[in-house]
């Protein structure tokens, strides 16, 4: 009688135990693209079982809804008719899923009725926004690209001043059985608004005049309004570099007879900026920096600039003042004075240079800077007498007053790190011998460089220059101002200003001496691993020279580079193919390439 009892409760607790349970070793996703394959993948909840140990009902579970949620994250592509496939394996406590999918014939735009209603309708910048909607008639209905168009049109109606426009309809029909979308989209504008007063705070204390503030708003009172006035103001107020933190605010809500106000809140940046570096160059040798800068002297915005450079081969002061002048261009009035002495085994050269300039935004591409300088220079290059010994300086000296012009032309997409458009730089200058000169030249230099993205992390990069001057006696030229070629922003594989017309000294070392005309080109290729990491290969070629026909040098290299928050760092070694025997050149540079 025992027997049969024991095993009634042997039963009782087989039934009774818990089932073992189970985990989702791997989901394995057939038959998509990379995007639609991840958007499934956030979408499963077998996913997020990866790993974990569940009951065997709730694996049941998680592969009876994968079919559904796989559908579900199809549909914002545009596929609602998907054909799908589970197949489950694995073998005691792992459970591996094959997800197989045939995402079929796409949903397509039968019909779009996309409109505004209202005075918005007949603006000309709108209607081209509503003539790029996307998806348009007979494109798959991708639901991303659709929300992006509506929330684009919406944006803009009020970026040009429509604040009271709103949805009068906004419907989508998908007919599964015709693979259809049927769009009805349209808005009310409601009428335009006008630029307001504005009115500037400076908090917590005003150090500018409003009256200099002002002449910052290239708008009238009662002209229509558009953010991109806004916008250009506050690009305006942070080139000034007056304030630390800039608030611009329309404020429709406040409107009055359909004008907007616009509120302009300012907290002013720190005065006097103190700055110490150290510096090391081949030519110059190790030094120390020194600056200091006034943000503003005034009220009436002035700038003041001392900076001292002090290194073994060369040392340099700068003065300089600056005032805001913004009657006619938003720019500058430069008053700069510049001391230089540079003493090496090459090369004695002195040289004072006072400039005066007039600075000027032509548009949002072109900037210009008209200047007139007064360069007093005495120089003197080393050479060897008959017997190899270094003769006894003979000193040059040069008095020039010229004027000079410089025009810079930047459109990228992104000037920290472009990866589309061009920019360049175009300089004019000359003098006329006995007006304050004294030696006649003229001189033409123009630089370019072209960016273009190859894929989400690769990047081609085309440089140019090139440079002539119009002298009789190249002798009569003090050496700022010739041309040079050589060195890590010129041609890389060669030492500073090593490549060009030169003389030699102890016992058939060379140096250049500057030349009249310059050419150079680079292409360099950037690969990039991850977000902030790439290298670099680059091909270098030029040279500066005194006939009608360059020698031209070639250097080749690899680098590193680095997207810092304030432009690239790059680290090359290049070399030299015109010598065998070339050595190979370091190069390091930080920032921006404008």
């Amino acid at each position: 009688m025992r027997t049969p009892l024991l095993l009634f409760f042997a039963c009782l607790l087989a039934v009774a135990a818990p089932a073992q349970a189970a985990s989702v070793a791997e989901v394995e996703i057939v038959g998509l693209d990379e995007e639609m394959t991840e958007n499934v993948r956030v979408s499963l909840s077998a996913v997020d079982a990866i790993g974990r140990q569940v009951p065997p009902r709730r694996i049941e579970y998680l592969v009876r809804v994968a079919e559904e949620e796989t559908r579900e994250a199809l549909a914002p592509f545009g596929y609602y008719s998907p054909e799908i496939s589970i197949q489950r394996s694995g073998r005691g406590d792992d459970i591996a899923l094959t997800i197989t999918v045939d995402p079929g014939e796409p949903v397509r735009v039968r019909h779009a009725d996309i409109a505004i209603v209202g005075e918005g309708g007949k603006d000309r910048y709108l209607k081209r926004d509503l003539a790029r909607f996307k998806p348009a008639q007979g494109e798959v209905f991708d639901h991303a690209t659709y929300e992006k168009s509506k929330l684009r049109i919406t944006h803009r109606l009020a970026e040009r001043g429509y604040f009271d426009a709103d949805f009068a309809s906004r419907r989508v029909e998908v007919t599964r059985a015709d693979n259809a979308a049927d769009i009805d989209l349209a808005w009310t504008s409601g009428a335009r608004y006008d630029m307001g007063p504005t009115t500037f705070e400076q908090s917590p204390e005003a150090i500018i005049r409003e009256s200099l503030l002002r002449k910052l708003l290239y708008w009238n009172e009662g002209e229509y309004y558009h953010q991109g006035r806004l916008d250009r103001l506050r690009k305006s107020l942070v080139r000034l570099d007056y304030f630390s933190q800039i608030d611009i605010q329309p404020l429709p809500g406040e409107a009055v007879n359909k004008r907007v106000p616009v509120q302009v809140t300012l907290k002013p940046a720190k005065r006097t900026i103190y700055t110490v570096g150290l510096s090391y160059g081949s030519e110059s040798g190790a030094g120390v920096s020194l600056g200091l800068e006034r943000r503003y002297v005034n009220d009436r915005g002035h700038k003041a600039l001392a900076q001292l450079d002090y290194a073994e081969n060369l040392k340099s002061l700068t003065l300089q003042y600056r005032i805001p002048a913004f009657a006619w261009l938003d720019g500058w009035y430069t008053f700069s004075l510049k001391a230089t002495d540079e003493m090496s085994k090459y090369i004695d050269d002195r040289r004072v240079e006072f400039v005066a300039a007039r600075s000027g935004e032509i548009n949002q591409h072109l900037n210009a800077v008209v200047s007139l300088h007064a360069l007093r220079e005495r120089w003197y290059f080393q050479v060897a007498d008959d017997g190899g010994a270094l003769a006894e300086p003979d000193y040059r000296y040069a008095s020039l007053l010229y004027p000079q012009l410089r025009g810079e032309y930047i459109d990228v997409d992104d000037r920290l790190f472009p990866t589309r458009g061009i920019g360049g730089s175009l300089r004019l200058a000359g003098a006329v011998e006995g007006a304050g000169s004294d030696a006649s030249f003229g001189q033409v230099q123009a630089r370019a460089t072209w960016f273009k993205g190859l894929g989400e992390r690769n990047r081609l990069i085309v440089r140019g220059e090139i440079g002539h001057t119009f002298v009789d006696l190249l002798t009569d030229l003090p050496p700022s101002l010739r041309f040079y070629a050589g060195g890590d922003r010129s041609i890389r594989g060669y030492e500073f200003r090593e490549v060009g017309p030169s003389i030699a000294i102890d016992g058939g070392e060379r140096y250049s001496t500057g030349a009249r005309n310059l050419v150079t080109a680079s292409v360099e290729f950037e690969r990039y691993f991850n977000p902030t990491w790439g290298g670099a290969v680059f091909v270098d070629g030029g040279d500066a020279f005194n006939g009608s026909t360059p020698d031209w040098h070639v250097g080749v290299g690899i680098g590193v580079r680095y997207r810092s928050p304030v432009g690239p760092i790059k680290f090359d070694i290049a070399r030299g193919l015109d010598d065998p025997n070339s050595p190979f050149t370091i190069g390091l540079s930080i920032g921006a390439d404008f």
